[in-house]
């Protein structure tokens, strides 16, 4: 592709210069609108400037990958509703035998999850609940933070519905389901098990001892409270932290809690002593809940039948977006109930965001520069040998994390896969998985990687008494070794 006129190409290079700075710093103090507007702003400059028309703009928005994620979303809000996500819970500490078998838990169930309910509804679901086993044993809680986003990546790679990047890559490269997680799993379950021994070689000695201080929101960490953790929609907002005023006040508003839960002790020890009339009265209410419970029963059954059907479905149609909102629509019918607080849940900035990126993107493409890059990169980088698996690998890595994952398949997907079929269809296959094993991998090497990051640090930052910061650098010092060695052993088991 020819380079666009001179003009076109430096409005459109600002354009899309303005987009990366706001989605990877949607807080910058110049512009703190955010990573959603920021996209918005970076597609109605492509068209202010004229770098594309708004003909081509509307046909730049990718409707299946907007209908695969709403129907994806959805079906996440009904799956807890039907209290699926708990069950998960509890089996990070059933019989659990230590901090370092509550580590490699967390790596699986966070690796499993994400798989199966993408990475991000992973992370929103699951990071206070660590968050709060960590402070219930005593124990540091960025490793177990650090396990649970980095699992959640790495286990996304494998299927089609596990992270935004790999929809992108499903529908653009029509791989069917069944296909796409045969090539990537044998990498995703080794790189799982590499991903887990590299976190406990690093925090061997910090696992092996409890920390000296005990924490004092431990105290309110309950198991009722473990086993109640509501999901929330996953969202691109602003990093928030707490300064001191702000924890003082929360410290006292615990107090205040323990002295409430003490005094609603003593009144129901009062309350059961009055006599047999209110014993019988309590009975009456407990079989009036167990009754409730067991008519509960079929709608959660039937969310995990449509639920498992969907990912049946995947394997035999390629036709992803209407599978995944056939799905959501018959877990509204099932639910037999207004559908609106359950649609309500779906995260619809992050729908936007994907408009705006797709014609930012669009804009950027049509300015010539990323093929005249990977002109100059594509000799060095053909799959038929391990030099240029190499060379693409550190492309895709260095991309991912400067332009983020999803604008990096966009941009390299239909030339990376256009250069392999050159050589045969067997390696435009391999292409397209290489793209989603690394482009998914390389977001745990920083903490701007991804989504998944992003979500797990704010979550983690905002939790009700238990916040905790998970700094740049930290995770930057595990992510590095981590990426690079996964992904290197991944790409040799990819098929």
């Amino acid at each position: 592709m020819a380079m666009a006129p001179a003009v076109k190409v430096v409005l459109g290079s600002l354009s899309f210069a303005i987009f990366w700075v706001l989605a990877v710093f949607p807080a910058v103090p110049f512009l703190p609108i955010g990573r959603t507007a920021g996209s918005l702003l970076g597609a109605m400059l492509m068209v202010i400037f004229q770098v594309i028309t708004p003909d081509q703009a509307y046909a730049a928005i990718d409707l299946p990958i907007l209908g695969l994620l709403f129907g994806t979303m959805v079906v996440s809000v009904y799956l807890e509703r039907a209290d699926m996500f708990k069950y998960l819970s509890k089996l990070l500490s059933w019989k659990s035998r230590g901090p370092k078998d509550l580590l490699c838990r967390i790596c699986l169930i966070s690796a499993i999850s994400s798989a199966l309910f993408t990475n991000d509804t992973s992370c929103v679901v699951l990071t206070e609940f660590v968050l709060k086993i960590a402070r219930q044993h005593n124990l540091p809680p960025h490793p177990f933070l650090l396990a649970l986003a980095s699992s959640a990546n790495i286990g996304s790679s494998a299927t089609p519905i596990g992270n935004s990047q790999n929809l992108v890559i499903a529908v653009q490269s029509k791989i069917f389901f069944g296909n796409f997680v045969i090539g990537i799993l044998p990498a995703m379950l080794v790189g799982v098990i590499v991903n887990a021994l590299i976190l406990l070689a690093m925090y061997w000695k910090l696992l092996s001892s409890q920390k000296d201080e005990e924490d004092a929101t431990a105290e309110i960490v309950a198991e009722e409270d473990m086993n109640s953790h509501r999901f929330s929609p996953a969202t691109l907002s602003h990093f928030t932290s707490l300064n001191p005023q702000e924890w003082n006040s929360q410290k006292g508003h615990v107090e205040n809690t323990l002295r409430s839960r003490a005094n609603s002790v003593d009144n129901e020890i009062h309350r059961v002593s009055r006599g047999a009339s209110d014993s019988a009265r309590i009975l009456i209410e407990s079989n009036e809940v167990s009754f409730q419970r067991r008519e509960e029963t079929v709608p959660s059954m039937g969310v995990a039948s449509v639920a498992s059907s969907r990912d049946f479905l995947y394997l035999w149609d390629s036709t992803c977006p209407w599978t995944a909102i056939a799905a959501a629509l018959s877990l509204a019918v099932l639910d037999f109930k207004d559908a609106r607080p359950n649609l309500e849940k779906v995260s619809y900035s992050i729908l936007i965001f994907f408009c705006g990126m797709f014609i930012t993107v669009d804009g950027f493409n049509r300015t010539g520069i990323p093929s005249n890059l990977w002109d100059l990169m594509e000799t060095y980088a053909q799959i038929d040998h391990i030099g240029g698996i190499a060379v693409l690998a550190v492309v895709i890595l260095v991309l991912s994390n400067l332009a983020s994952n999803v604008p990096t398949v966009l941009l390299l997907g239909a030339r990376v896969a256009a250069s392999a079929a050159a050589i045969s269809e067997a390696d435009e296959k391999k292409a397209w998985l290489i793209l989603a094993w690394v482009s998914t991998v390389a977001g745990n090497l920083s903490l701007m990687g991804s989504a998944a990051n992003l979500i797990v640090c704010e979550q983690a930052r905002r939790a009700p008494y238990l916040g905790y910061t998970l700094s740049f650098w930290r995770h930057l010092k595990f992510g590095v070794p981590s990426t690079l060695i996964v992904t290197a052993i991944g790409l040799t088991l990819i098929r």
